[in-house]
């Protein structure tokens, strides 16, 4: 049976306006400048600033009394802009020198592409070359092969019909191991070492004892079993180190120094501050807060169309169209506005909570912040906050850091005072420093150091940091 009932319900939804602005604010410097530069070509209303000094003459041209008749308006023409290709929607001809300042990154061969380039230099058939570029192409960044001969083969048969077995995946996969950099196309850290080993010369000892114990002695070596390593192989304590010390300078993922040379890690600070007789002050970068303003001639345009007596069917859609993109770049302009007062009230409201900091530069004096401290200041939501946190960077006199970094949990220390985590963790990094190691501090042990030191610190919060700080546990740490 059908029936009606009457709910009253109470909803909070964000326009689509308010979702476009946080997603704004969550952009880096480089982000945003791409974001405007695609919205001035998709929008002809919309113009960068730097272009009216550049066309003030023309603008006076006009004069108050000048205006567009709807007769002289070709409608097509502005209803195919979306049609137009951008760079006929605005200039570029000013010189931006003195805005740039950051020097563009070119981007190298990719490690794949490297790899690539020296299957020629192997003498493979046209099958085992089909082979070899597939099982590159499974490599990843780090250098290793993560998939089985069987997971292969099944992929060579659907992808590039080519029947394959497991002899034919094994010899190709010997040449691709045979390429620069040396342990690249193994299947696990025992394998990688154990190539690289392989090329160097053997008439050394210590190359022949530590091929012996990659190859029948890793899971001892693994775990530092030192002791067990010296009666297994029948060694003393001196002609070990010297294997170990050549296993150390081995290169466990051969892919890694090469995968990531391409990549861009250009950081362009946010904001940029500066300390004057012991005032901080804070501006933001010029790059975050462009000049950009609506279309003079579309607004002119407008205008034509407005005092025209008779409209047409293309002259009522011109007139829509033309709104559109006025408004379009209003609330863009806006929403520019918004993100930079966004970000003012955000690090102004950091700078104050941890003033002691930025003045002396002393991560000792970071004071306990979390994401909620900030939002309360500012009253704006924790969300908001975050987004301004993950992605923004200040440059600071003592280097450029993001404000990330800034937020930290509380503990508090015998006195009863709050101390950052922060604090903990340089403390704990120093300790660990310090150590014997050959016979690195337990978890348990470092946190009774730290209560020795006025910080009250259990064993598992010891291990959540080290974890954290990416510290391994004392046993791993242990030296021979």
């Amino acid at each position: 049976m059908l029936k009606q009932h009457l709910h009253l319900k109470l909803s909070q939804k964000l326009s689509p306006q308010q979702i476009q602005l946080m997603k704004m604010i969550q952009l880096s410097t480089l982000e945003l400048e791409q974001k405007i530069e695609a919205e001035i070509g998709e929008n002809p209303a919309l113009e960068n600033g730097i272009e009216r000094t550049n066309n003030e003459n023309h603008e006076n041209e006009f004069d108050e009394g000048t205006k567009i008749e709807a007769k002289e308006i070709n409608i097509d023409q502005y209803l195919s802009d979306d049609e137009t290709p951008s760079y006929k929607l605005y200039s570029n001809n000013y010189n931006n020198q003195e805005n740039e300042t950051t020097v563009p990154v070119s981007s190298g061969m990719s490690f794949h592409q490297y790899l690539s380039q020296q299957i020629g230099n192997l003498i493979l058939g046209e099958k085992e070359m089909i082979i070899a570029e597939f099982i590159i192409g499974s490599i990843d960044e780090s250098g290793y092969l993560r998939r089985s001969n069987e997971e292969l083969m099944d992929d060579l048969a659907f992808t590039q019909n080519i029947i394959v077995d497991t002899h034919e995946i094994g010899k190709t996969l010997k040449a691709v191991q045979s390429l620069d950099p040396p342990g690249v196309g193994a299947r696990s850290l025992q394998e990688c070492l154990e190539i690289q080993l392989e090329k160097k010369k053997k008439n050394r000892p210590e190359v022949i004892l530590a091929l012996n114990i990659i190859k029948n002695e890793f899971e001892h070596f693994s775990h530092k079993h030192y002791v067990k390593l010296q009666e297994r192989l029948g060694v003393n304590k001196n002609e070990l180190k010297i294997a170990l010390n050549l296993i150390s300078r081995l290169n466990p993922k051969p892919g890694g120094s090469l995968s990531g040379s391409n990549q861009n890690t250009q950081v362009v600070p946010d904001f940029i501050l500066n300390i004057e007789d012991g005032e901080l002050n804070v501006v933001l970068n010029h790059r975050n807060a462009p000049q950009l303003r609506v279309s003079n001639e579309y607004k002119e345009m407008l205008l034509g169309y407005s005092e025209t007596n008779f409209k047409s069917k293309p002259q009522e859609e011109a007139v829509q169209f033309i709104k559109q993109k006025l408004d379009s770049a209003k609330w863009f302009i806006d929403a520019i506005k918004q993100r930079h007062q966004t970000l003012e009230l955000t690090i102004n409201a950091i700078l104050d909570h941890q003033t002691e900091y930025f003045l002396t530069g002393d991560e000792r004096k970071l004071r306990p912040m979390i994401l909620k401290d900030i939002a309360d200041k500012i009253e704006m939501d924790i969300s908001t906050i975050s987004r301004v946190a993950s992605s923004k960077y200040i440059d600071t006199p003592y280097g450029v850091k993001l404000l990330k970094k800034f937020f930290s949990e509380g503990l508090k220390n015998q006195e009863g005072e709050d101390v950052s985590s922060i604090e903990i963790k340089k403390n704990l990094e120093q300790f660990v420093s310090l150590e014997n190691k050959k016979k690195p501090l337990t978890d348990q042990s470092l946190s009774t150091k730290m209560k020795e030191k006025g910080y009250i610190v259990a064993r598992r919060t010891i291990a959540k940091y080290r974890e954290q700080l990416d510290i391994p546990v004392a046993r791993m740490r242990k030296e021979l």
